[in-house]
């Protein structure tokens, strides 16, 4: 679906900046759509998750088609995508915002992060739930549920567009995770998101050191009043921010 590459330069930057600073970043530009409604870590990370996003669509299982064999098929979608990710990518599962049944567990969880993907997402549940919180790899869900994928959910496309908590999400999207929640930057913005956010980041850093200050609000952020200005001009020279 796209071209673009992450850059480490880039990925690096994100990794230093919140799904809020994004969420604005994207809002300026008329994209509204852009978080991941309804999902949780599964355990908060101390690293931000940071990856483009290889896909994977559920639709509603039919009790013909999903009986427990079909996992004995090596072209399961499912499996399929655990072994094709790539390395630092984000797995995104659109699950139709189903948690009844699981759309993983922690085995094949733990075979993706040994595979060096970025992350996981799924607007649906995770089985054993504890486990996949113990991986060093970021994960996201609706909540814990027992229940196996063929219950309700059948793995049908790899690698297409798809819908992950009302979020379209595009293969090659870059996914950014952190204890708030998951934002899709579109592939094309990403670069400049990145650039955008990291300085954003950096006012933000002074305007939060004025307030505990005891500084107002009010011509401070935004910055209306040209003290501030100056006073961040001073503070950027004197932290090398």
């Amino acid at each position: 679906m796209t071209d673009y590459l992450l850059s480490d330069a880039t990925r690096a930057r994100l990794k230093q900046v919140s799904t809020a600073s994004v969420a604005t970043a994207l809002y300026k530009r008329g994209l509204r759509n852009q978080f991941i409604q309804g999902v949780v870590p599964v355990a908060a990370k101390a690293e931000t998750m940071v990856g483009q996003a290889f896909t994977l669509r559920y639709i509603p299982a039919r009790e013909d088609r999903n009986p427990m064999t079909v996992f004995r098929n090596p072209d399961h979608p499912q499996r399929v995508a655990i072994e094709t990710c790539p390395p630092g990518w984000v797995l995104v599962m659109d699950a139709r915002k189903d948690a009844r049944a699981a759309t993983a567990g922690s085995i094949l969880i733990t075979r993706l992060a040994l595979r060096g993907a970025a992350g996981i997402v799924t607007d649906g549940g995770l089985r054993d739930a504890a486990g996949i919180g113990d991986l060093d790899m970021p994960a996201y869900f609706a909540r814990p549920s027992a229940p196996t994928n063929l219950t309700l959910h059948e793995a049908l496309d790899i690698n297409v567009p798809i819908s992950c908590g009302d979020a379209p999400v595009f293969p090659g999207d870059v996914l950014l995770g952190d204890r708030d929640g998951v934002m899709v930057i579109p592939a094309h913005l990403a670069d400049e998101i990145a650039e955008e956010c990291h300085a954003m980041e950096r006012f933000e850093q002074f305007v939060l050191e004025e307030v505990q200050a005891g500084a107002p609000i009010i011509g401070l952020y935004p910055t209306t009043k040209e003290e501030n200005r100056q006073k961040y001009e001073d503070w950027q020279a004197r932290t090398g921010r």
